[in-house]
């Protein structure tokens, strides 16, 4: 099923960017994609469902790859938090997302605009929290907004960028380029205890954080039923992987450095469009959840 939902979601994602999202119906996505109308609502309730599936697949890559990077590094270590950054510019790129973004954004859909704010204050939410590990706890009243300022200032010059040059914009360049521009500007911001949107205004975005879930409990009963399916394909790399995290998760201690070493690899093996990329992806994404979860807790 899933190898059959992700190929339904690289169809309608690329409809959507040939055709326009307004202009593209879920009969187009039917027949490209040859599948009958009760597959198409076994998998999503309507077109809206269907892209906001394309988008919380590009996001939770996202997540995960950036999780990846921070493997054996320092978490201070600003050439890292840079290439966090880029990752989901790259996926957007990889994917084509931009032009449904600003389908998204022109629709006057509200459902739709909702879902994309709510990444949105997640992604600032994300940078703020890695701008707190780059420059410390003294710096978090201001990083929300330093997140902002690194996030309209790569937006605005990349716009400006592409509206008015022939060769494409160097977005290593560029995301390096704002972050020396917040780190000329925090120092003074904490000096002065400059900060404009006060913890009211602030509090709007932490409270897009989604609250926490038994995470254990979810990423126990996924890794279970991934198991099951495995055991029918007699895929025996993958059930190694699938048993271990399993048998690990269940210690009265289990060892985080251990899981987070085969976490990675666990996602590359089904990194591969295929049947399992999109339970991979999933399990992935609750792996560094529980792991992260459980540092915080120590």
């Amino acid at each position: 099923m899933n190898e059959r939902k992700l190929h339904v979601l690289l169809t309608a994602q690329r409809l959507f960017v040939e055709k326009g999202f307004n202009s593209t119906s879920v009969q187009d996505i039917i027949e490209e994609a040859h599948i009958s109308k009760g597959t198409f609502y076994n998998y999503f309730t309507s077109k809206n469902e269907c892209l906001m599936a394309i988008l919380e697949f590009a996001y939770e890559e996202s997540r995960i790859r950036r999780r990846e990077l921070l493997i054996g590094q320092r978490k201070d270590d600003k050439m890292i938090l840079a290439e966090q950054i880029l990752i989901r510019m790259h996926i957007n790129r990889e994917r084509n997302l931009l032009p449904i973004y600003e389908a998204v954004f022109y629709s006057g859909d509200e459902e739709l605009r909702q879902f994309v704010t709510s990444y949105h204050f997640e992604e600032l939410n994300w940078m703020s929290a890695r701008l707190i590990d780059v420059y410390g706890e003294e710096a978090r009243p201001y990083t929300l907004e330093c997140a902002m300022i690194i996030l309209g200032m790569i937006k605005q010059l990349n716009h400006f960028w592409n509206a008015h040059s022939a060769e494409s914009m160097d977005i290593n360049k560029l995301v390096h380029f704002a972050i020396r521009r917040v780190d000329a500007i925090i120092f003074d911001m904490i000096r002065h205890n400059d900060t404009l949107l006060g913890p009211d205004m602030q509090a709007v975005v932490r409270s897009a954080i989604t609250p926490p879930i038994d995470v254990k409990v979810q990423l126990i009963q996924k890794l279970q039923c991934f198991r099951q399916a495995l055991l029918k394909e007699k895929r025996s790399e993958g059930l190694e992987y699938a048993d271990y995290l399993l048998n690990e998760l269940q210690q009265p201690k289990p060892k985080q450095h251990i899981i987070e070493a085969v976490a990675r690899s666990f996602r590359e093996l089904f990194s591969k469009e295929g049947p399992h990329t999109l339970h991979a992806n999933e399990i992935a994404n609750l792996l560094w959840q529980y792991i992260d979860s459980e540092a915080i807790k120590k």
